[in-house]
């Protein structure tokens, strides 16, 4: 199995930064791509540990969402923040689970993570519309497995 940081090409990297900045574009919410080889946790206890690691937690709105993958056991999870939880009814996230396994299940994992991300953003500017005073609080980089050498 290949590194994290090499599964998707440059190219590809690229499409999801720019999905995440276009679906931040409509929202205060802050969206975090985290990708490792593998997970040998629970993937949403795993998941939500990461959220803290990588800064997801320090938003001013609590307005952060993570989409972890665990690429070679096939797990991923979206984790949101208080502020998003304290306000969306209960299984806000599945529809985009579903549509991420599926387009995941097809093989088409940068299209299932853009599409994720948009749907993401789209969901989030209903609670968290973009202000005027709004600033990037999260980068949009992809951050990768933390054990990776060099990484």
């Amino acid at each position: 199995m290949m590194k994290a940081s090499a599964f998707f090409t440059r190219e590809q990297q690229e499409a999801i930064v720019r999905a995440i900045s276009e679906a931040e574009h409509a929202t205060s919410g802050e969206i975090r791509v985290h990708i490792e080889t593998s997970c040998k946790a629970d993937v949403l206890d795993e998941a939500a540990w990461l959220f803290g690691k990588v800064g997801m937690d320090k938003t001013a709105d609590r307005n952060g969402v993570l989409i972890y993958l665990a690429l070679k056991d096939r797990k991923f999870a979206i984790i949101g923040d208080t502020g998003i939880n304290a306000l969306v009814p209960p299984g806000f996230w599945d529809n985009i689970r579903d549509h991420m396994r599926q387009r995941f299940s097809e093989n088409l994992f940068t299209e299932g993570l853009t599409e994720g991300i948009i749907m993401a953003g789209e969901q989030l500017k209903e609670h968290f519309p973009h202000s005027k005073t709004d600033v990037n609080e999260i980068t949009d980089t992809i951050s990768f497995d933390y054990n990776e050498p060099g990484v």
